[in-house]
């Protein structure tokens, strides 16, 4: 089969690779037919290579149609349609019975520290191959899956896999008051749909921040208040005059590592990119830092008592933070991977209803061949032709 397979810092490509096999009775076998490029493959092309093959496969937002299913899968059957979540999780341990399905026992991997088994995202998360591929294997296929119906276009539920659901939990994370006010920094798909869904729940003003003007025009055709971070210097006070000189109830940080803006956490991260994996790897686990800028402004931002909403990917072990500042504004801090699972049930009368309240139909602003892959994720990462959100779509009949 075909499927996009890293080989450096900016080199992805789309190899010939052995098809997927049942290994596991609850295994499934999932002919893909749609999957997203998520900015969090960004980091992966940019700045964890240290925890990557040569060769491993890339991806984590896929949906298709089952091909095969192992014996103790009995849930599923060959031609179901089905979105994957990306969290790789067992649906019976103590953690998904409490619906932490990304801290998932069953599949944590320990001997990193980590959490539950994460399609197609490094060493760190289980190595386990991933979704941008003709066809993909589906470990705990007995409860992660999920069924959609036929007829409506993969882009009705592909989103499932990773954008709805965390965009979902970041929005439930900062618990924004009936009415009141939240800032969303960062408006990449994550970004947008968290300005959707947070309208949808009752915000009274939602505003996103960003600096891209196709993310800005996006975010402000969904009627979002938007601010260029480009055109205001000390942002704080600009959202504080518009909040009654408060600042906003809640603030979602949408961004993450990757932070423009931040160019003595990028140089750190380059030069830990220059390093022989192994070097880079330990660095990278005990002594990395991030790009902070978005969060320090988040900080900022939220009013005293107020909620800050972490759905942006961190993974610095020394990131300096001001503890003053959090303690004596009195902010409660929420963060960590979606659960995927624990949510479907809240999103997906959204997702089927035919008038589209999210707005999923037509989000995506490019569709592409799999074979487009290394062009995809170039303009995705420097944030050409329009590029906000990508589906790429294998071929394999």
């Amino acid at each position: 089969m075909k499927a996009v397979t890293w080989h450096g810092k900016r080199d992805v490509r789309v190899d010939t690779v052995p098809d997927p096999k049942l290994v596991e009775p609850t295994d499934a076998v999932v002919r893909i037919t749609s999957t997203g490029i998520c900015g969090s493959d960004l980091h992966l092309y940019e700045v964890l290579g240290a925890f990557i093959d040569e060769g491993d496969i890339l991806g984590h937002e896929p949906m298709g149609v089952v091909e095969e299913v192992g014996s103790g899968v009995t849930n599923l059957k060959p031609g179901d349609r089905v979105v994957v979540p990306f969290n790789i999780s067992c649906g019976h341990c103590f953690m998904c019975d409490r619906g932490l399905q990304s801290q998932c026992e069953t599949t944590q991997v320990t001997d990193r520290g980590k959490g539950a088994a994460l399609l197609g995202y490094t060493k760190l998360y289980g190595q386990v191959p991933g979704g941008q591929a003709e066809y993909l294997r589906v470990p705990q296929a007995h409860y992660g899956p999920i069924k959609v119906p036929d007829g409506p276009p993969d882009e009705r539920f592909v989103y499932l896999s990773d954008v709805v659901p965390t965009a979902w939990q970041a929005v439930d994370y900062a618990n924004i008051p009936e009415g009141g006010t939240v800032a969303v920094f960062g408006l990449g798909p994550i970004g947008q749909f968290c300005c959707r869904i947070a309208k949808h729940r009752g915000a009274g003003k939602v505003i996103g921040i960003d600096l891209v003007p196709e993310r800005l025009a996006k975010a402000a055709a969904a009627g979002v208040v938007t601010y260029d971070t480009r055109d205001h210097k000390y942002l704080g006070d600009v959202i504080r005059e518009a909040t009654g000189g408060r600042g906003a109830d809640s603030v979602i940080d949408a961004v993450g590592m990757e932070a423009h803006g931040a160019p003595i956490g990028r140089l750190a991260q380059n030069l830990v990119g220059l390093l022989p994996d192994p070097i880079g790897a330990k660095i990278t686990e005990k002594a990395a830092i991030d790009r902070l800028s978005v969060l320090y402004a988040a900080i900022d931002c939220v009013r005293r008592g107020g909620t800050i909403s972490l759905s942006g990917v961190y993974g610095g072990m020394v990131d300096p933070l001001p503890m003053m500042d959090l303690f004596d504004k009195q902010i409660t801090l929420r963060m960590g991977q979606a659960n995927v699972r624990r949510w479907i049930d809240d999103v997906m009368p959204l997702i089927i209803d035919p008038a589209d309240p999210l707005g999923v139909e037509g989000f995506a602003t490019h569709k592409l061949p799999l074979e487009k892959a290394p062009h995809a994720y170039e303009i995705f990462q420097k944030k050409q032709d329009g590029a906000v959100k990508i589906l790429l779509e294998p071929s394999a009949a």
